[in-house]
This record gives structure tokens, C-alpha cells and sequence, in this order.
């Protein structure tokens, strides 16, 4: 029992006495334990073995010594009573015989009825207690209880009288943050005696109250289980895939790299089509997914922003990813995101096939690109390593096939299969909510095979599929294993990397969907927390749970964003120091948010605001967004994070946005702004920021809001409006 560490109630439990009489006894050793659930020290196990040891030994002697008087004394009674007998059966001569006693009446003789009734009021008188007896007693019992403990149940078969061993103890399938009445369900056992055991270790707990993961294994143990956790609800329902079935499948590659290291110009040359110019401003709106012909194999591509999908799934446990590519510019080199993105590859366990892109550049530097590989174990092949590098240009399309052979040889080798006969089980990808087509999911389908009319479950939301359409805009009505598609006809828009499944009926959905949803909800009460922010941060180098403190850096102009960053990178303490993972000019977008989400990062904006995607994106993620108009706040705000000294500040609130679309010169007043509400609402008493390409040019109050000519209180979206600043002209 001291090969690992026990509490003080396992100890009383191996013993077989109540947890309050160990406790009582840890006292009498000298011990002084809080509680019941305090870790029993190797001292403590070996007193109490030792105080164990020397009672039985007592009692073993104690029994014999008992047995040893009992024995003569057992044997005297009946020779006395043997003689009496026969001296009453022979009387001598001359002796009166006794007269009989009369029937019923008390009689004078010794008659058997009287000697029952007088042996019983003597046993009676008798009847007092002897503490002596009662403790030898009692070390005879523990004796016999404190023997080895019983760890194997034997069970004899029904059909020959050999014993089985059971001494594996049974497994239950178990998920976090269920109720105490569905783990009793489980267990077989009434919800009463898990809610008496729970009492027993000291938490009170109601039938309908749920537990933790810890908890659970704690309770199930005491019972005699062994607990296996559930990776999701609705894993039960999950078809097993039929080796015979299987076929091989296209292997799924995400493209992962810098910022503007060329990822979408890859994808946009394999796939033969101008994406980044046909789309509104150049910036990447697409399905998430793609598959690509190269010869006679297909390919699947997966073009996330920055690493937000690829590490959602991961965290979520869906393995997506077969192999990963890394795009490095031959001209900028290795970056900070390029070597979050080879951490992230590794993590997940894919073969990583690295991409040197831009070489038709003049001052393209491959050779001391692959240098800088080699020093973050990336060592290419040509060198003698096992890393795969290929040189290629998005622009002249040179290497571009060699990568796609590479790809192709690589998934090869790794023989990838699936069954494509079972129910569709896949991962959401990408989703959004579009006007008049409602939750709109990009799912790529891992296995199986789905067709419309099925009934799914994705996330925590539930739906029969109404339309499937590919990459290309096609109508499918059926696909396969690895082929992703854009689906229609769920209640919500499900998170990248929620589990994608295709079930029996709706009341089965439905039975999921709610499960979900309320151990969502538990989690998110017990999480209140949510991801890193400046107040809580030094609360989290406190735990052991960071070593470092993650920046994104974004300001006005280029000088003030370098001044930041050096500023912020020299501030460490003993225990953490500050990273910046990414820095650069110009307004807070979305895809800073998305990789401020995946790496657990903090935006600080310097004289710039956010976007309305990128603050849509910021309240989704959670991500703590920094505004500062003077480096030293920004410097003074991070140095007291890190010292556990912030305090709390007063957040900015986004209640709407509008677009100034005319402006007009009031005699006596001076400049209104005529807008446009875009989003949101404008109320008279807001405060406002007026920006300019990104820009922050005014912050103040708005002097006056009107709705033509009337005063108004309120302007919500869709609505023009007229509004003057207060103190500020220069609209």
C-alpha cells in the first residue's frame, strides 16, 4: 500500500473502520491530519501497520490463552454431573428415595424445570458488561479483518466447481460534469448510496448536482470501478469502421505559415483560379476547404487564417490534419508565426513537408532559409535530414507540381484508409450565418458517407441537411470519405473543430444536442475565467500555468509600433517575460484576433481601433483587447501584470457604428457629420471615436443627434442620422 500515495479514508477503508475511527487513532499516534481527505504520509502508514501488527498479535495470544483455560473447565461439569447421575440413580442403602415433584406445581426437588428456570435468571444476574472481554473481543475481530486485503473475487462457474478470477475491477464510461444520478444509473447503484458515499468523503451533494472529472474517479473507485473518460457525448452512437470495407481516401494538408508568406496565392495557383482577385478587397472569404485533381489523386487543402482551425480541432480532439505544409518567403526567412506553426505541426504528429515560396524574387536567400530550418530540427533532405523542402513560386508556378507529387508520395506511404458504407462522421471546418440560408458549415466528412436528408449533430447543434454544394459551387446530393462540403439546415452555427456526426433519428439528436449543451454550460460556470487576460494573468504565473506572456503589437505608424515592441520585449521577471508573436501597422483585423485566440495572446493597439469583423471576432474568441494612446500606459499596464499589481480597468463597450457620409456646416454650431448606422445603435448620451483609415483622430462626446430635423434620442442601424461632436469640427 505504500507503493503510491493513499488519503487517510483509503487507509481506513484497507483497515475496514470508519474513517472518524482512523482519525481518532492518527490522534492517539501523535499525528495531527486536518481531515478525512488529507494524504496519509509513509509515516503515518507505518504507525498504524505497526499499532495493527502488535493488536493482533495480542489477540492471537489472548485467544489462545482463552482457549487454553476453556478446555479443563469445559471437561470438569461433566464429570460432576456424570457422578450426580449416578449417585441418583443407585441410591445407597437405607437412604430415602426423593418423592416426585408434582405436575405444575413448584415442587421442592431439583426437578429439570426449576433448574432451566434458575439457570436463566442466573445467565440473567450474569448479564453485566466486562470492557476487558469487549476489547479482547475486539482485537480478535480486527485480528481476522486486518489480514491481506481482498482484492480478488473469485466466482465459481456454473458449470464445473473451478473459480474464476475477477480480479480486474470493471470499467465505466464515463464524462465530466455528469450528475450524481446518472453516474449511480451507471454504476447500478441508487443515487442514495452515491449521495451517502459523497457525505462519507465530505462533500455535500444533491441527486442532481454534477461532478468533476476527479471527483468522479473517486467516487467510482470506492465503489470498485475503474473509470474510463468519454472523449464527447454522442461517442456511443459512432459506427465502428469495417476493415474489409475500407478504401483509400484523399489525404487532408493544411497549409500553415507567416503572414503574407504567400498561402493563399499556393492554393490560389493549384486550384487555377484568381481567388484573391475576384474577392471584395483581396481578403481570403472562402469555404475553408478545397480539393484539388493532380493526376489521378486527390487532395484536399485547408486554408484556415493563421492557426485558429488547425489548433481549435487539435484542442477539440479531432486529428484532421494528414500532413502539414509550412510556407516560409525565401526572401523574409523563418518568422515568429513560422515557428508557432512547425510547434503546432509537431504537436499534432503530421509529417511536415516545408514550402520555400517567393524564389522569383531578387533577394530570395533558400539556402539560408533551410539554415535557419535546420537549427529548429527541420534539417531538408538534401542536407541529409528527413525533412522534405521544396522551392516554389505561386507566381511563375515553378515547383509547384514537384510539392503536389511530394504530397501525393507522402500520403502513399502513410496508406491512408476509410470506410465509406458507415453513417458520415466528420469535422466542421469553417461556419458562419448568411443572410437567407441561415447557419452555413464547411464539414469535411473523415469517414462514412453523408447525403441529404440525413439528420446530424454538429457541436451542440442539431439539423437535417437541406443542400450540400463543394468548393466549386456544385450541388452534391451524396459524398464520401475526405471530401469537403458546404452544408445547410442547422439550428446554430457550430465552432471550427465541433464533431461533425451523422445520427438515426431526431430524438437522438436532440438527446445529444441537450447533453451538450448543459455540460457546455457547467463548464463555462466553472471556467468563468475564459482565456488570458492582463487582470488574471499574474493569478496564472501563480499556478505554474504560463511562462510566458504573448503580444500581438498593432499601431498607427511604423516608428511607434517598433518603439512598442522593443519596450514591451525587455519587460521579464524571474518566473515569465513577454513574447511578441506578431507585430505590424495598421487597424486590428480579424485575422489578429484568431491568432491572438490560438496562441493564448493579448492585442494592444497603439492610436488604432478595431475593425467590425475583427470586434464581431474579439467578443466570439474572447480575446482580451488592448487600447493605449501612450506607450508608457501600454509599458505600466504589462509591467504590473506581470507583478500581480493591475488593477482592474473600466472596459470600452461597442454599442454601434456609423459611417460619416456627408458633412454640413452649421452656422453657430459648426461641422455635423451626416451618417449612416451601420451596425449597432447611436444614443445621445454615447461617447465616440472618430477614425480615419484606421485611425483614431478624436475620442469625446456626442453634443448632438438628430433625425432630420427633430432631435432624437436613439438611431438605430439601417437609419441616417446627423451628429455633431462636441469640441471637434474637423470631420
Amino acid at each position: 500500500m505504500a507503493g503510491k500515495t493513499r488519503r487517510i479514508y483509503e487507509v481506513a477503508k484497507h483497515y475496514k473502520i470508519s474513517s472518524n475511527a482512523m482519525m481518532k487513532l492518527l490522534r492517539e499516534l501523535n499525528f495531527t491530519p486536518k481531515s478525512h481527505m488529507s494524504v496519509a504520509t509513509p509515516e503515518m502508514i507505518a504507525a498504524v501497520n505497526l499499532k495493527f501488527a502488535r493488536e493482533r498479535e495480542e489477540a492471537k495470544k489472548a485467544m489462545v490463552e482463552k482457549k487454553r483455560q476453556r478446555t479443563p473447565s469445559s471437561q470438569q461439569p461433566s464429570a460432576s454431573n456424570s457422578g450426580t447421575g449416578a449417585v441418583k440413580a443407585a441410591p445407597t442403602a437405607g437412604q430415602v428415595p426423593a418423592m416426585p415433584p408434582r405436575p405444575g406445581g413448584p415442587g421442592r426437588g431439583g426437578g429439570p424445570q426449576r433448574r432451566k428456570r434458575k439457570d436463566r435468571r442466573r445467565k440473567r444476574d450474569q448479564r453485566s458488561v466486562d470492557h476487558t472481554e469487549v476489547q479482547r473481543a475486539f482485537r480478535a475481530t480486527m485480528a481476522d479483518l486486518s489480514g491481506a486485503p481482498r482484492t480478488h473475487k473469485r466466482r465459481r462457474s456454473s458449470d464445473s466447481g473451478a473459480t474464476q478470477d475477477d480480479g480486474a475491477a470493471p470499467v465505466i464510461k464515463v464524462n465530466e460534469y455528469m450528475t450524481v444520478a446518472e453516474l449511480a444509473n451507471i454504476m447500478d447503484r441508487r443515487a442514495a448510496e452515491v449521495v451517502a458515499k459523497l457525505m462519507e468523503m465530505g462533500m455535500m451533494a444533491t441527486i442532481n448536482q454534477r461532478l468533476d472529472m476527479d471527483t468522479i474517479e473517486m467516487v467510482a473507485a470506492e465503489f470498485g470501478y475503474d473509470v474510463e473518460p468519454i472523449a464527447e457525448i454522442g461517442e456511443s452512437v459512432v459506427e465502428e469502421e469495417n476493415e474489409e470495407a475500407q478504401v483509400t481516401r484523399a489525404p487532408v494538408v493544411t497549409v500553415m505559415g507567416h503572414v503574407d508568406h504567400g498561402k493563399t496565392s499556393l492554393l490560389d495557383y493549384i486550384r487555377k483560379t484568381n481567388v484573391v482577385g475576384g474577392e471584395a478587397g483581396s481578403i481570403t472569404q472562402h469555404m475553408g476547404a478545397y480539393e484539388v485533381q493532380h493526376g489521378e489523386e486527390r487532395i484536399v487543402f485547408l486554408d484556415t487564417p493563421g492557426h485558429e482551425a488547425f489548433t481549435a480541432m487539435r484542442a477539440r480532439g479531432a486529428q484532421i490534419t494528414d500532413i502539414a505544409v509550412i510556407i516560409v518567403a525565401a526572401d523574409e526567412g523563418v518568422m515568429p508565426q513560422t515557428i508557432e506553426a512547425i510547434d503546432h505541426a509537431r504537436a499534432a504528429g503530421v509529417p511536415i513537408i516545408v514550402a520555400i515560396s517567393k524564389i522569383d524574387k531578387p533577394n530570395a536567400r533558400p539556402d539560408e532559409v533551410k539554415t535557419q530550418l535546420s537549427n529548429h530540427n527541420l534539417l531538408p533532405e538534401e542536407w541529409g535530414g528527413k525533412t522534405i523542402t521544396v522551392e516554389i513560386s505561386s507566381k511563375t508556378g515553378e515547383g509547384i507540381d514537384k510539392l503536389l507529387d511530394m504530397i501525393v508520395l507522402q500520403a502513399q506511404i502513410m496508406d491512408l484508409k476509410a470506410d465509406p458504407t458507415i453513417k458520415g462522421q466528420g469535422v466542421v471546418v469553417d461556419s458562419r450565418l448568411e443572410r437567407g440560408r441561415g447557419p452555413v458549415a464547411t464539414v469535411l466528412i473523415q469517414k462514412g458517407k453523408s447525403k441529404i436528408g440525413d439528420i446530424v449533430v454538429a457541436g451542440i447543434y442539431s439539423g437535417r441537411i437541406r443542400t450540400m454544394v463543394n468548393d466549386r459551387g456544385q450541388k452534391l446530393k451524396e459524398v464520401g470519405p475526405a471530401t469537403p462540403v458546404q452544408i445547410t439546415g442547422l439550428s446554430g452555427v457550430p465552432q471550427a473543430g465541433d464533431s461533425f456526426l451523422v445520427v438515426h433519428d431526431e430524438q437522438e439528436a436532440r438527446e445529444i444536442t441537450v447533453r451538450r449543451s448543459q455540460i457546455k454550460r457547467e463548464y463555462e460556470f466553472r471556467h468563468p475565467s475564459g482565456p488570458v487576460t492582463l487582470e488574471r494573468f499574474f493569478d496564472q504565473i501563480q499556478e505554474g500555468q504560463v511562462k510566458e506572456l504573448r503580444l500581438i503589437i498593432k499601431g498607427d505608424v511604423d516608428g511607434s509600433v517598433e518603439v512598442l515592441s522593443d519596450t514591451l520585449g525587455r519587460i521579464q521577471t524571474s518566473e515569465v517575460k513577454t513574447n511578441i508573436i506578431r507585430r505590424g501597422v495598421g487597424a486590428i483585423t480579424e485575422s489578429d484576433i484568431l491568432l491572438a485566440a490560438a496562441s493564448e495572446a493579448i492585442v494592444i493597439g497603439f492610436q488604432v481601433t478595431l475593425d467590425a469583423r475583427a470586434r464581431e471576432a474579439a467578443r466570439r474568441e474572447k480575446v482580451d483587447v488592448r487600447l493605449y494612446s501612450v506607450i508608457y500606459e501600454a509599458e505600466e499596464d504589462v509591467r504590473k501584470a506581470l507583478e500581480g499589481l493591475l488593477a482592474p480597468t473600466v472596459n470600452e463597450q461597442f454599442v454601434g457604428m456609423a459611417e460619416v457620409r456627408q458633412v454640413f456646416k452649421v452656422p453657430k454650431i459648426g461641422a455635423v457629420a451626416g451618417c449612416y448606422v451601420k451596425s449597432g445603435r447611436i444614443h445621445r448620451n454615447d461617447k465616440v471615436k472618430l477614425m480615419r483609415e484606421g485611425k483614431l483622430i478624436y475620442t469625446g462626446t456626442i453634443a448632438s443627434l438628430k433625425r432630420f430635423k427633430d432631435d432624437a434620442r436613439e438611431v438605430r442601424e439601417g437609419f441616417e442620422c446627423g451628429i455633431g461632436i462636441e469640441g471637434f469640427n474637423d470631420i
